[in-house]
């Protein structure tokens, strides 16, 4: 019997002391366990600064392996919690070889699974494929003791094939853990439209394949982007059952019932009408 699914959202500023950035995951992490919680997600790359914005090779030197001293860190913290605890980690495979990697650490201690990043964006303020190697493990569902989850990490949010490749190894919750923010050199008008695109999109792919969605974003100013905080989770219809802040750190627990996701699927039975027969193409760049 798997536990009840409340899910913690962890929100907050970065900094460019990895002690400081464990000490407010680890605070909210434990406040979050006092509220309920049984799945605890941390933001993308929660243990240090959004170093992306640049090139610059010191930055690997915040790479860790995985296994490594914050994956053992997040084991112990889930254990003595009693929860499912994800965490976003930047990970050094082998010399010169480096990931976007989430781990996935079970209520008993165990590492339940690890994914790599599949997506990685090359945008102004986001120069994530000078440090990162595209995820090579697939997407997957790892089974925990809150069920069966999907680990998915920020860019992947955009592409609703990855979506439902993870649903269909039978995910009940798409977890997307997230730095996103606002870049000064665009346009302020824009801002809400920005926002509006990457809250529905997620709420899409909720939506298509009948299942929870959850999506911590950091908050705080680092260089020229405002990350814009705003996390969220969404149930099978869509709904969004909590939207954080877009400008201070905060956590939330969230109550999410798996009934939802039956109930949604009858009602609409996108999965029972999929041609799969003739989705051939999907695999093709471009055209015929």
């Amino acid at each position: 019997m798997s536990l009840p699914l409340r899910v913690a959202l962890c929100q907050h500023d970065g900094s460019d002391d990895p002690e400081i950035c464990w000490g407010r995951f680890r605070d909210q992490a434990h406040e979050a366990a006092l509220k309920g919680a049984t799945l605890i997600i941390s933001q993308e790359l929660f243990m240090g600064p959004y170093f992306c914005q640049g090139q610059e090779t010191r930055h690997f030197d915040r790479a860790e392996t995985i296994p490594g001293s914050t994956t053992k860190r997040l084991q112990e913290l889930a254990e003595k919690l009693g929860c499912v605890i994800v965490g976003s980690l930047f990970e050094k495979r082998a010399p010169g070889l480096y990931h976007n990697t989430a781990v996935v650490c079970d209520a008993d201690g165990s590492l339940a699974g690890v994914y790599r990043k599949m997506h990685i964006p090359q945008d102004p303020g986001f120069d994530e494929k000078f440090y990162f190697t595209p995820g090579d493990l697939g997407f997957q569902a790892f089974d925990t003791a809150v069920g069966r989850i999907g680990v998915l990490i920020c860019w992947d949010q955009w592409y609703p094939e990855a979506a439902r490749l993870t649903v269909l190894q039978g995910a009940e919750i798409l977890i997307y853990p997230t730095a996103i923010g606002w870049d000064d050199l665009e346009e302020r008008e824009l801002r809400p439209v920005q926002y509006d695109a990457w809250q529905v999109s997620m709420r899409a792919h909720a939506i298509a394949n009948g299942v929870f969605v959850a999506a911590p974003n950091r908050t705080g100013r680092e260089g020229r982007l405002q990350f814009w905080g705003g996390s969220f989770v969404a149930d099978p219809e869509g709904r969004v059952l909590h939207q954080s802040n877009h400008d201070a750190p905060e956590m939330a627990v969230v109550d999410c019932d798996r009934d939802r996701i039956e109930k949604a699927r009858q009602v609409w039975p996108f999965l029972r009408d999929r041609r799969i027969d003739a989705f051939g193409g999907i695999t093709r760049r471009w055209g015929r």
